[in-house]
């Protein structure tokens, strides 16, 4: 139902004269002239119809309607403020919904959300691991992490991460009579398949690498295939096989030598991980906290990788 109300600012001039009963001290408090004061003042009571303040010679009182609407005035200020400070508070420090995809949020993203928490202890972290876009308008998401060429028109775009593939094993695969020395081995070894149709012609293939590496003795159709990067990624690392795994994804196992690089060959994408937000929200405090945390972690894993 829509509500009646006088203007804000001669309630505000009002308010603020009625409590220090002071046109000067209301006009101090609101940063404007007193004459502007009285001007919004005799605006409210000319509304109102009705007289809000005696004027003696130095000094204003206020009548009984005066009383009354000071009353339920800055009841109803307080009551504003704190459903400001309350919000505020909550864009502050409240929980903050993340979105990525199930395989980056496992292999990168959550190893590394102890250093976040300790950085920013309030606030939250809700991570919501699919791989559906997000519309931001209808889901209460505030920052997604998207895999793609980018930009996205519309959203605050930041590309976080570039990534390439090449192939990934246990160790154990470097060792016996079939070690892992040259990329023709790989004909004594299963090839793990990651499907990502999101790439279309531009998805990365055993059939890509073994070209690159100049392979052609290699079936490379054989193989599992997989819709989840994360679980052709563990199979390898059970040594059950070699993955086109990217340095994204596998950067952790790498780190923990449990998965190898046998070969030096790799393919670069022209996909990349971006982080969006609608641009009405990025510069929130906890999302532009979290956006900062994530570039610097992407810096710090480029700086690794590279060394």
């Amino acid at each position: 139902m829509s509500r009646r109300l006088p203007p804000l600012n001669a309630l505000r001039a009002f308010e603020a004269a009625a409590r220090h009963l002071s046109v000067s001290a209301a006009a101090g408090e609101l940063h404007v002239t007193p004459a502007a004061i009285s001007h919004q003042v005799k605006a409210l009571e000319a509304w109102l119809g009705i007289q809000l303040f005696r004027r003696l010679n130095r000094q204003v009182l206020l009548t009984d309607a005066g009383q009354t609407c000071l009353k339920g005035l800055r009841d109803g200020f307080d009551r504003l403020a704190a459903t400001v400070e309350k919000v505020r508070a909550q864009s502050v420090e409240g929980p903050i919904t993340i979105t990525a995809a199930t395989s980056f949020a496992s292999k990168w993203l959550v190893p590394r959300l102890d250093r976040f928490r300790n950085s920013y202890p309030d606030i939250d972290v809700r991570l919501d691991a699919n791989t559906a876009l997000t519309d931001f308008d209808r889901d209460s998401v505030d920052l997604g992490i998207r895999y793609g060429r980018g930009p996205y028109p519309g959203l605050r775009c930041d590309r976080l991460l570039a990534e390439s593939v090449f192939p990934v094993c246990s160790p154990k695969l470097m060792r016996g009579a079939h070690a892992l020395r040259r990329p023709r081995d790989l004909v004594h070894h299963t090839l793990l398949h990651i499907d990502m149709p999101v790439m279309g012609e531009t998805e990365p293939t055993w059939e890509m690498w073994l070209r690159a590496a100049g392979v052609r003795e290699v079936d490379w159709t054989r193989g599992p295939h997989f819709s989840v990067s994360s679980m052709a990624i563990e199979m390898a690392v059970a040594g059950q096989g070699v993955v086109l795994g990217s340095d994204v994804l596998c950067a952790a196992d790498l780190a923990a030598r449990r998965l190898v690089r046998p070969f030096a060959v790799g393919l670069p994408l022209d996909f990349a991980y971006w982080i969006v937000s609608p641009a009405a929200a990025a510069d929130r405090p906890k999302v532009a906290a979290f956006r900062n945390w994530l570039l610097a972690e992407a810096q710090a894993h480029e700086a690794a990788t590279a060394a």
